[in-house]
C-alpha cells in the first residue's frame, strides 16, 4: 500500500511543483457549517505523523496544524454556513467550500487533488479558468497534501463548533460537533432546533416538526 507521500511524489516527479490538496469536513452533521481546506506543500515535503484527520486525536491534530501551516507554501480555508447548505444542498455547498478555500490562496496551483470520487470544477479566482486536477478516493490516506488539508479543515471546524457550543449551550456541540449522535438527537427533542441546525437535514431525518426554541411545540 502507498504511504501518504507517494501520491504527491508521483506528480512532483512529472515536473508539477505546486500541488494543492483539498479536503472537507462536515458533510454529515445535523448542525453547523461545512469547512474545506486547501494546502500547497513544497515539492518533496515529508511530515511525520500526518494522516487522515479522523485517525488522529485532537492534540495530535493541533500539533500537526502548527507544523503544516509553518511548512506549507500556502493554505486557505473555505466555510459554507448551514443556511447556504439548506439553500444549495450539501454536495453543492461542499464544492463551494472547496472553491472558497482555493480563493483564499495567494498561489495559483498547477494541479489539484481532491479527496473523494468527484472532481468539482474549481476555477482560478482571477482568470476564472478551470484548474486541472483529479479526485482521489481515500485521498486523505494516500496524499500528504490532502491529509494535511483534512487536518486544517477538521481543526477549524471543531473550533467553530466549540464557539457555537458557548452560544447554544443546551446541545453539547463541543462533544459531538453537530453530528447526529443519540445525545444530540435527545437534546434536539428537548430544546428544539438552534439557529445553526440544518433544516433540510432535519427533514431527511424525519424530525422536521421539531420547533426552534421559543416557537410553539
Amino acid at each position: 500500500m502507498k504511504n501518504s507521500l507517494d501520491y504527491d511524489k508521483e506528480i512532483w516527479t512529472q515536473g508539477i511543483s505546486t500541488i494543492c490538496g483539498i479536503d472537507e469536513v462536515g458533510r454529515g452533521p445535523l448542525a453547523g457549517p461545512v469547512v474545506a481546506a486547501a494546502v500547497i506543500l513544497p515539492a518533496g515535503t515529508s511530515i511525520a505523523g500526518v494522516n487522515d484527520s479522523k485517525q488522529l486525536g485532537a492534540d495530535n491534530r493541533m500539533q500537526l496544524k502548527t507544523i503544516i501551516e509553518e511548512i506549507a507554501l500556502d493554505f486557505g480555508l473555505g466555510v459554507v454556513s448551514e443556511v447556504e447548505i439548506d439553500r444549495f444542498n450539501i454536495v453543492r455547498a461542499t464544492f463551494l467550500a472547496m472553491q472558497r478555500a482555493v480563493d483564499a490562496l495567494d498561489t495559483v496551483p498547477e494541479y489539484i487533488l481532491v479527496d473523494g470520487n468527484q472532481f468539482p470544477m474549481i476555477v482560478d479566482k482571477i482568470s476564472r479558468m478551470p484548474l486541472k486536477g483529479r479526485a482521489v478516493v481515500k485521498g486523505d490516506s494516500l496524499s500528504l497534501s490532502i491529509a494535511s488539508a483534512s487536518i486544517l479543515a477538521k481543526v477549524h471546524r471543531d473550533a467553530l463548533m466549540e464557539k457555537y457550543a458557548r452560544e447554544y449551550p443546551h446541545y453539547g456541540f463541543e462533544k459531538h460537533k453537530g453530528y447526529g449522535t443519540a445525545e444530540h438527537r435527545n437534546r434536539i427533542k428537548e430544546f428544539g432546533l438552534s439557529p445553526i441546525h440544518r433544516k433540510t437535514f432535519m427533514k431527511s431525518q424525519m424530525i422536521e416538526k421539531i420547533p426552534f426554541p421559543g416557537e410553539e411545540r
